[in-house]
């Protein structure tokens, strides 16, 4: 662990104006809901804005055309990221939950027909819920939800039982912002191409913390969001095979995504374009890639490598608490789980616990994590999430949980 931390943890940090100067005595343990911003980010936001800022690909002056390289090189970088050899198959989306919504409002409505099914798990985000609930509905669909095992991890059981001729896509999270598992993709990717169905993945919860590769897992769409990445909030991207983006209609219509307007009709411009109404984050998708750089330059393989041991030394230190229940797989049971714990105290609302952390410099999460069906599957209504990234230090993880102790007693001794 301390070559680990010495050549990860404590390298980057200094990367990070949060972990410097006045704010060095934080402990940030909430990068599942957004990441920390490097210096190096924050530095190319400012560049554009300062000296850059033109749109793109209208103007024939020079301003315009240095946007335009530094927004399609962007482009390159995310397709290079995710092991696509097609920069045409990146589409820029103002986050996750829109490159979800893109695939269900244009490919669901152009492909899906009346009792089409649809295999969503118990542990997805509502942003890969609701816009499959409203295309459902919309089309005349069947919503089906696979269930969770004993483990916490997806029942795949459950999912070939459930996976018919008649399942036109499978919908699922790659690591759970809620459990931390990670889901077997290769394997589900194979069983659904068998039954002639898609599969999208939400890799919001993986992209940051591992190597993930479209041709490896053989998924038909990726979602991702800049702001888990290092990168910018407002900015997020969608990958699509080519040939199925081919066939689907826009999502937006407007300006940028049409080759020519009528008065009578349009026709549209060509990939990615097509799904790029309007002008674009341009200044949050240079910043997306530049994150995307500075993770790549500290190395995904070597990041997922110091998670995994810090992430056991987090649940070592939490198991050791009276009364706190994790829920989802230890990394016992799934070495390449997510580097996260949620967990529950039996009688004490997670909210108190968060603020109470709050107020020694803790920052954690608690609710429900936008994950509501999967805590009204476990019976709770709330829980805490401490969530680790490559700048989190095992010194950290002391604290937190020495303050849990404390926070744990004094809230069983006043309420």
């Amino acid at each position: 662990m301390k070559n680990l931390i010495s050549n990860i943890a404590e390298k980057s940090r200094n990367d990070f104006p949060l972990f410097n100067g006045d704010h060095n005595n934080l402990i940030y343990l909430d990068h599942a809901a957004t990441s920390q911003k490097p210096q190096k980010v924050i530095d190319s936001l400012k560049k554009y804005y300062s000296f850059q800022n033109a749109n793109v690909h209208r103007g024939a002056h020079q301003l315009s055309a240095i946007a335009t390289e530094k927004f399609e090189n962007s482009r390159k970088l995310t397709a290079n990221f995710i092991n696509s050899n097609n920069e045409k198959e990146i589409i820029f989306t103002r986050n996750a939950t829109e490159a979800i919504n893109l695939v269900a409002y244009t490919w669901g409505n152009y492909e899906l027909q009346e009792n089409d099914e649809i295999l969503i798990s118990l542990m997805e985000h509502h942003s890969n819920i609701v816009p499959w609930q409203l295309i459902a509905n919309t089309k005349k669909c069947k919503l089906i939800y696979i269930n969770i095992d004993k483990n916490g991890e997806l029942d795949l059981d459950d999912f070939r039982r459930k996976l018919s001729d008649k399942t036109k896509i499978v919908s699922l999270v790659h690591v759970s912002n809620t459990l931390g598992c990670c889901n077997p993709i290769e394997e589900i990717s194979d069983l659904a191409h068998q039954k002639g169905s898609l599969v999208l993945l939400d890799a919001c919860q993986s992209l940051a913390h591992k190597p993930v590769d479209i041709k490896k897992l053989g998924i038909d769409f990726l979602a991702g969001s800049s702001h888990k990445l290092c990168g910018p909030t407002g900015i997020g991207f969608l990958w699509g095979r080519e040939e199925i983006l081919k066939t689907i209609p826009p999502f937006l219509g407007g300006g940028e995504m049409i080759n020519e307007v009528f008065k009578e009709n349009s026709t549209w411009a060509d990939l990615p374009h097509k799904f790029e109404a309007g002008t674009p984050a341009i200044g949050e998708a240079i910043g997306m890639g530049t994150a995307l750089n500075y993770l790549q330059s500290i190395g995904l393989n070597e990041i997922h490598n110091y998670e995994k041991e810090l992430t056991k030394y987090l649940f070592e230190k939490l198991e050791e608490i009276d009364d706190l229940k994790i829920l989802g797989p230890s990394p016992v049971i799934q070495p390449d789980r997510g580097p996260l714990a949620t967990f529950y105290i039996k009688g004490i609302h997670s909210n108190d616990v968060a603020e109470l952390l709050d107020n020694s410099n803790i920052c954690i999460r608690s609710g429900h994590h936008c994950c509501q069906p999967l805590h009204r599957f476990y019976g709770i209504k709330s829980t805490a999430r401490a969530s680790l990234s490559f700048t989190s230090t095992p010194t950290e993880i002391d604290s937190l949980a020495e303050e849990l102790k404390s926070v744990i007693s004094f809230l069983k001794k006043n309420s």
